[in-house]
């Protein structure tokens, strides 16, 4: 079984560690805990992690953060990976820091990413890990805010929560998406 797990972010030092790489961020520290390297290739940073007879490959597109559809539909053709066994880690304002959600599908909900996704996919039905990452931003300010740094007190918080993270990718790959949800959603 073969599974395309997309992170979002930006490419580029300036993006590291900003609430939009949230994606970026967890894919990494995945690679790291499971001893591989992200390498170059087209439209993406690749790499393969296998984990219970099931190859998980990773990519953090580097098309930006409004192009991602272009990456992972690439990936997605080269791959021959459908589309039930894509998933997409990506940040949400929505929700505060500390809530990990895991959708089967649902709208992008302003999100430039998931809407290029959508629109390149010609459809939301996608699974999609939604990192909460808190809206504490003045009106009209949420550029800046998601392309701002985690504050210096919600920091201790992130390494917990890139591991459920990657829990939740783990068991999307291996018992799906609906009772990953029944396990992972409720915390």
């Amino acid at each position: 079984m073969k599974y395309l797990i997309v992170g979002l972010g930006n490419i580029g030092p300036e993006y590291a560690d900003t609430r939009h790489n949230i994606g970026f961020m967890v894919l990494d520290e995945m690679a790291k805990q499971e001893n591989v390297k992200f390498y170059n290739m087209r439209l993406a940073y690749y790499t393969e992690v296998n984990y219970k007879s099931r190859t998980l490959y990773l990519i953090k597109p580097t098309t930006y953060m409004n192009l991602s559809g272009k990456a992972l539909n690439h990936w997605m053709k080269e791959l021959k990976i459908p589309v039930e066994n894509v998933l997409v880690i990506v940040d949400d304002i929505a929700l505060p820091l500390g809530t990990l959600r895991l959708k089967p599908k649902g709208s992008a909900a302003g999100h430039n990413g998931l809407k290029h996704i959508e629109a390149t996919l010609g459809n939301n039905e996608y699974a999609r890990l939604r990192f909460g990452v808190s809206d504490n931003y003045p009106k009209g300010r949420q550029v800046d805010y998601v392309l701002s740094g985690f504050d210096d007190d919600e920091k201790p918080e992130l390494p917990a929560l890139i591991d459920r993270s990657i829990e939740i990718i783990k068991s999307f790959a291996t018992i799906g998406t609906e009772l990953t949800m029944t396990k992972y959603n409720r915390l």
